[in-house]
């Protein structure tokens, strides 16, 4: 039998990548199957799971549904040399790589807060070398390599790459296809050292569900050697049971489970609560300087206690009721066939 021919590698860094019987063996020895309590704080669970240099990856979507408890309190706690999977990240990105706390990223979508304009803070620290872009994909560059790790395969074979300039800058390789003969990419697969998934609900053994679209979230909770779900508000066991065709996340996949109300703002919640436009427009004026990076991490992480604090310095109740409203209104004005089915 011929050997595999390699015709091309892209000159990226290979994050996040073990051979999958090494990753199954760890997922036996680490992972219970036990239907135990798992309630934490976003306090005990960075303290307990995230080691400075883990290659991290956060749920959601741009500025939709993100774990932001937990991104303010990796900050708060000072972790460092973070590696991060930028597959949409915006804002989660940009006050980790602003506050130092990643200096390492893998960019599929990255340095932009969309039509609010680019990111000055994670722009500045990539240009003068605090930050570096280590490897570079596409959005589904980065669904199929959480793919392939849900799988427990090496890779996944793809035409989506062949040709670009991305592939030039991943870590993908192309080969003959032993049958074709034509060249074939070859994506290769990532477990994250710890990924966080912002939930609307879950009950305190981590069955989590998501309502609305899950983009790559069913992957990323199913590669990730450790999961840290925030939810919106956890629930009965028995309400899980009575549903169970709602739960996106089971229960042997997730290792803390951390409530958390308005746990994405300043960003979305689907169904629930709108963007913080106001927050998120003051992060980007006031990330326009050092000085005023400083000032907003002094402001909403180091000078309160937690996100419970942090969320009555951004507003309070008289903010997160009028969201809460914007969101509602939202959703009444949205076509009929574009609603979430019950």
């Amino acid at each position: 039998m011929s050997k595999t021919k390699i015709l091309d590698e892209g000159k990226g860094e290979l994050l996040g990548w073990h051979d999958p019987d090494e990753n199954r063996e760890w997922v036996l020895e680490h992972k219970s199957r036990e239907l135990k309590d798992k309630r934490m704080t976003p306090k005990e669970a960075v303290a307990q799971f995230v080691k400075d240099g883990s290659f991290i990856a956060s749920g959601g979507f741009g500025h939709i549904r993100v774990s932001m408890s937990v991104i303010y309190e990796m900050i708060r706690q000072k972790k460092r040399h973070l590696v991060m999977a930028g597959k949409t990240a915006v804002h989660d990105l940009d006050i980790l790589i602003g506050s130092g706390v990643v200096d390492r990223v893998e960019v599929a979508y990255c340095f932009g807060h969309e039509l609010r304009g680019l990111s000055p803070a994670g722009r500045r620290a990539v240009e003068t070398g605090r930050c570096k872009v280590v490897a570079e994909t596409s959005n589904a560059g980065y669904q199929w390599r959480f793919l392939a790790g849900m799988m427990g395969v090496p890779f996944i074979p793809t035409r989506n790459l062949l040709g670009t300039d991305t592939f030039k800058h991943s870590s993908a390789k192309v080969i003959e296809d032993p049958f074709s003969g034509k060249p074939i990419c070859l994506v290769p697969a990532a477990y994250p050292d710890v990924a966080f998934i912002h939930t609307h609900r879950c009950d305190m053994h981590g069955n989590a569900q998501i309502d609305g679209i899950i983009i790559e979230d069913f992957e990323l909770a199913r590669c990730a050697r450790t999961l840290i779900v925030t939810t919106e508000e956890i629930i009965d066991n028995d309400k899980i049971r009575n549903e169970p065709w709602k739960t996106t996340i089971p229960f042997f996949y997730v290792d803390a489970v951390v409530e958390m109300p308005y746990g994405s703002h300043p960003c979305q919640m689907p169904y629930l609560y709108f963007f913080d436009e106001d927050h998120i427009g003051a992060w980007l004026k006031m990330s326009k300087s050092e000085e005023g990076v400083k000032e907003y991490f002094d402001k909403y992480v180091y000078g309160v206690n937690d996100f419970e604090e942090y969320l009555e310095v951004a507003g309070g109740i008289k903010m997160l009721n009028r969201l809460k409203r914007v969101e509602n209104l939202r959703e009444q004005m949205t076509a009929p066939w574009m609603k979430r089915s019950e």
